[in-house]
């Protein structure tokens, strides 16, 4: 039973939106993880169907043993009942209530069948957003462990070809604008790949590889970088590849589970350079000796998801609104938490450069956030400005939204990408690059910032003296 309290609990993560579906399921227990993930997954897709049942049926009424359990607990239990092989637990209260409305549940199944005019459980099913279908299935090459043309080369050998990914399931293609990066169908799977087990490929889609591009720290001995929000750690193993696995790449991740995943990531793509700290970044002083000398720092918190088509999440559009319409306070939450973080990096006495991404669609989080870190204190006491666009993806031809930033001309310097019509999930990146040289001078100015005199407290304020009043 303990296999359906973790699938439940994993709905009730995603009810409360504590994260996207997949990175919900990165955090249950290795062991039961593919099982468990693949219950949740069949249980959204006929989410509306199997709600719809267990209310003519009247289960939760009828049973008010079932009204202390999991609401999710439930929908699981009557999704193996109905869909599946039947539930695999032994017997226990909630499953013998549950058993008692057999007949009746698969009445009221047949029933909805029939006034949805399906033939098969499979027409009943959430299928997706049409967007991902436009999307190709992108592999990254790991060159820490292989290189591109030993990648390709195995590929062939295994009936691939180089050709349209789109027009042939086993025809795959490079990247225009990202290198190592392989196109395939929409519909090639590779989670039991030779390539993929073994490290030498990771999957991740074409955005999610830009703002590693577009930081490009340096593959040098002495380069000291930073991902302040690692897990699952695409972008970390893509950051170490770059660097050769040279220098010091420090990646931070506060969560517990999902450290574990980080560092299990890190190890299977062979990346030595990597130090995964379970921290949280803001809680990291720019001054300690061990960050200090950080020159590169890569941002992509957590943020609405509203770009992602085919990861997953279109299975709670059926029960959802909009994310922009429905809860712009919780757009103005996480925008005032990305601000925090890009402030924060910028309080790093060497960092050269900071790239700021999302994964979401909207201005709130994309252009405002940008353009309130560039009126920050901390952006002037850096001398921190936009990187020009042609060292942020020049070849890439849609840029921000002019409307959205303070200086229109701005936007030529930020990059977007739009689902289903950049073959891509949404995604926002921008670039800060420092272009003042003095760092003595700068170093002084963020010490003063964050409250340090050079006595190492604040002056004083000076009291205003009070004017007396003459009495009458």
């Amino acid at each position: 039973m303990n296999f359906y309290f973790e699938a439940a609990k994993a709905l009730d993560r995603i009810d409360t939106k504590q994260g996207s579906i997949k990175g919900i399921i990165a955090t249950l227990p290795e062991k039961d993880r593919k099982r468990t993930a693949a219950l949740v997954i069949e249980t959204l897709k006929f989410k509306s169907v199997l709600l719809e049942v267990i209310d003519k049926a009247k289960l939760m009424k009828e049973e008010r043993k079932l009204s202390s359990s999991s609401a999710n607990l439930v929908l699981i239990l009557v999704h193996d009942l109905l869909l599946a092989r039947g539930i695999q637990a032994g017997d226990g209260p909630v499953k013998q209530a549950i058993l008692r409305h057999k007949t009746r549940l698969h009445g009221e199944f047949q029933k909805v069948k029939i006034k949805r005019g399906a033939t098969s459980n499979g027409q009943l099913a959430h299928n997706g957003d049409e967007r991902a279908a436009l999307i190709p299935r992108y592999v990254r090459v790991n060159t820490t462990t292989t290189t591109l043309t030993e990648a390709i080369e195995s590929f062939i050998s295994r009936g691939f070809v180089m050709s349209d990914p789109f027009t042939s399931k086993k025809g795959f293609s490079k990247d225009e604008h990202v290198p190592n990066l392989l196109l395939f169908s929409p519909t090639t799977t590779f989670q039991d790949d030779p390539l993929y087990t073994s490290g030498k490929i990771i999957l991740q889609d074409k955005a999610s590889c830009f703002p590693a591009v577009v930081l490009a720290p340096p593959a040098t001995g002495n380069s000291v970088v930073i991902d302040a929000t690692a897990a699952p750690g695409n972008k970390t193993t893509h950051l170490s590849a770059l660097m050769n696995n040279k220098g010091k790449l420090y990646a931070f991740e506060r969560d517990k589970k999902r450290f574990q995943t980080l560092k299990m990531m890190v190890s299977k793509a062979s990346c030595s350079n990597v130090s995964p700290i379970n921290a949280d970044f803001l809680t990291i002083d720019p001054f300690d000796p061990q960050y200090s000398p950080v020159t590169h720092i890569l941002l992509d918190p957590s943020c609405s998801g509203s770009g992602i088509v085919n990861r997953l999440d279109y299975l709670l559009e059926a029960d959802a609104e909009d994310d922009s319409s429905k809860d712009d306070g919780r757009l103005d939450k996480l925008a005032a938490f990305q601000l925090m973080m890009i402030k924060h990096a910028m309080r790093f006495p060497n960092v050269k450069k900071i790239v700021y991404s999302t994964c979401s669609i909207h201005a709130t989080e994309n252009e405002r956030v940008v353009g309130n870190a560039l009126k920050s204190e901390e952006a002037t006491a850096g001398s921190f400005r936009l990187a020009p666009q042609n060292v942020v993806l020049p070849t890439w031809s849609r840029r921000g939204y002019p409307a959205e930033m303070d200086n229109p001309d701005d936007a030529a310097a930020v990059v977007r990408c739009l689902p289903g019509e950049d073959a891509t999930n949404g995604f926002f990146v921008s670039c800060f690059i420092r272009v003042s040289n003095n760092t003595t001078t700068t170093m002084a100015k963020r010490k003063d910032l964050d409250g340090e005199s050079d006595e190492g407290s604040h002056p004083k304020p000076k009291k205003k003296k009070r004017r007396k009043v003459k009495k009458d």
